[in-house]
């Protein structure tokens, strides 16, 4: 018989794959740290470090070392006066950085935050010491002026395009205007013994138990945010951080919040909790959870990462721009109230001079990018202590103040040369 009419040799073929059976899964680098303990943990350190995600890394190296040289130059730095001087010269700059911040995630600049608050510190002096309004209500109307103001800049800037960094000098020089016609031919509006606005930074919380529990308050929202974030976490099969990452992150929070508590309540002639502390950090909280928790907040990273993109994803462009220009305002009116309080009264200089150098030195030394997308409001905090500590503790060594320009001039160079590498390196790396 031919070999044609021959039935082929069976040959052995490979079983076939079974229909049901799953992909290898993909495994998420973040839960291989984490499973890794702290070996894991230093060998993300590094490659975040090479990546050029640097985060807040410098700025926390740096109040480090600050505090330890003028520690040891001066004993008295890190004294219950010293650091309560700080929370409160803080406060009200420290708030205005805030809304820098909100600003400059956009990717933008405001440069009218001196002269909106002193237009907010006028209208409350006229308001409440010229014409007799209830302290209360002035003070209210001074910060809607500023929303006003903000939100008028937030206009030009999206709707007809003008580019906001002439926008805010064309306020910054027609607000200085509208202030110096306000205070009138004396130039000056006492703050009142007892008014709201003296409060500010002149109240402190004698009893030992208020810094206490403002410390075991921040501890115990600590500890409950990285709990719920990691039950939603867990509940969304994402990485989620273990007990032991938790416990170890609330056990540092808690140790810095309490020696600050220590050292504001026990010393002799320590004067307790500033109230101006209390409101810049309730300010910190409430925008931080706008900014990391809320839709709202992940449209203006949104829009600062990539405006075009943004539109096209169904972001309301101009709606963004002009409500964070109007946070911006408001935050400036309300800080200046604290610098009203702090100067002793309202003035047709003030927020003028390094206000808004420092304002806006503060969030890039505090890790908020100039380029837009990236940053925290927590930087707000971490640079006005940076510059704050360095005013200090030159005052303290009589240094003059053309020495502290000097410096915070030289950090704030620092603080944008960091960014820009670090951009850099990010890109190099393929991380952006």
């Amino acid at each position: 018989m031919s070999d044609l009419t021959k039935e082929p040799a069976a040959t052995t073929a490979a079983p076939a794959p079974a229909a049901d059976a799953a992909p290898p899964a993909a495994v998420d680098p973040r839960l291989l740290v984490r499973e890794q303990g702290f070996a894991g943990y230093l060998n993300d350190f590094k490659r975040r470090v090479r990546g050029g995600e640097l985060g807040s890394l410098p700025v926390i190296i740096g109040l480090f070392v600050i505090a330890v040289v003028f520690q040891m130059k001066n004993s008295s730095f890190l004294s219950a006066d010293s650091l309560a001087n700080i929370g409160v010269y803080t406060s009200g700059l420290g708030i205005m950085a805030v809304g820098i911040v909100f600003v400059l995630l956009l990717g933008e600049i405001d440069l009218s935050v001196g002269s909106v608050a002193g237009v907010g510190a006028a209208v409350w002096a006229v308001l409440s010491v010229t014409n007799g309004v209830n302290d209360w209500l002035a003070v209210l109307i001074a910060i809607a002026t500023g929303v006003v103001i903000g939100a008028l800049h937030g206009f030009f800037f999206a709707k007809i395009g003008v580019p906001a960094f002439v926008v805010t000098l064309a306020g910054f020089l027609g607000w200085s205007g509208l202030q110096i016609w306000m205070m009138g031919k004396e130039g000056s509006i006492n703050t009142p013994s007892g008014s709201v606005v003296e409060n500010l930074t002149g109240y402190y919380f004698e009893d030992k138990a208020a810094a206490y529990g403002l410390a075991l308050v921040a501890v115990l929202a600590y500890a409950g945010s990285l709990l719920l974030d990691s039950k939603r976490r867990k509940a969304a099969a994402l990485p989620s951080r273990p007990l032991s990452e938790i416990l170890l992150r609330t056990g540092v929070v808690a140790v810095l919040a309490f020696v600050v508590a220590y050292v504001l309540n026990e010393p002799a002639g320590a004067r307790g909790l500033p109230l101006a502390l209390v409101l810049f950090l309730a300010v910190l909280v409430i925008a931080d959870f706008v900014v990391r928790r809320t839709t709202y907040g992940r449209q203006i990273f949104a829009v600062g990462g990539n405006a075009e993109a943004a539109r096209r994803a169904g972001i309301n462009v101009n709606k963004i721009r002009i409500s964070v220009f109007a946070v911006s305002g408001m935050l400036a009116a309300f800080g200046g109230l604290f610098i009203a309080s702090l100067s002793g009264g309202a003035t047709k200089n003030l927020g003028s001079g390094n206000t808004l150098m420092n304002v806006i030195a503060a969030a890039v030394i505090g890790g908020t990018s100039l380029f837009g997308g990236r940053g925290k409001i927590w930087s707000a905090l971490l640079g006005m202590l940076v510059i704050q500590s360095i005013q200090q503790g030159l005052n303290l060594l009589g240094m003059a103040s053309e020495i502290q320009y000097m410096i915070t001039g030289a950090v704030l160079l620092a603080a944008v040369v960091i960014d820009s590498v670090s951009r850099r390196t990010q890109k190099t790396a393929g991380r952006t």
